[in-house]
């Protein structure tokens, strides 16, 4: 159609284990590319040093998001790593009126799960080069406890079993690499 926005109601998601470079990946395609927005989920696990409520997430409580879930405010929730995390209905539908594509960062639990309610939805998962380089990455952040650390590994060898059920699967070695490679992906999904 004639002046028609290819990119409206698109739906994008990217996945990976923690530590994959998820957030670096997003936030340069939401610099190259004004044809995408970026989904905020809402976590109930505190921010990190130098995270903003609604650009990383919308931190709240358990208690205020279990009072959500109550309430069916979410498309789709998950917890992971000891802490909920969720996509709002409202959040996403304004999105969807902007007449832009949408990307959304989730964990492997939620894509799969936005997968069921959107079958149109494109899925990419981005690999680690390897187990030793993601544990590099995620205690470069400073922001682990061997606790933690563990629970994260953990979950990290479930999430890598279900890359398969993904559409695209993308090696993030080198990070200007995968986010070529995943551009070149939303460009063909868009066509």
């Amino acid at each position: 159609m004639p002046g028609s926005n290819k990119s409206a109601g698109k739906l994008f998601v990217i996945s990976g284990p923690s530590g994959v470079g998820k957030g670096a990946v997003i936030q340069s395609l939401l610099q190259r590319r004004a044809d995408i927005a970026l989904s905020v989920s809402y976590t109930s696990r505190a921010p990190r040093a130098g995270e903003i409520d609604g650009v990383n997430y919308y931190f709240v409580s358990k208690d205020t998001f279990a009072a959500m879930i109550a309430r069916g405010e979410f498309l789709e929730y998950a917890l992971v790593h000891r802490n909920y995390y969720g996509t709002s209905r409202l959040k996403l539908q304004e999105l969807l009126n902007s007449g832009k594509a949408v990307l959304f960062e989730v964990d492997v639990q939620g894509g799969v799960n936005l997968k069921k309610v959107f079958p149109d939805l494109r899925s990419v998962f981005i690999l680690p080069p390897s187990e030793a380089e993601l544990v590099k990455r995620i205690n470069n952040r400073g922001s682990e406890t061997p606790e933690s650390l563990d629970v994260r590994l953990e979950t990290m060898r479930g999430e890598m079993s279900r890359a398969q059920q993904y559409d695209y699967r993308v090696l993030n070695a080198d990070l200007n690499d995968c986010i070529s490679e995943i551009n070149k992906i939303i460009d063909k999904e868009l066509k």
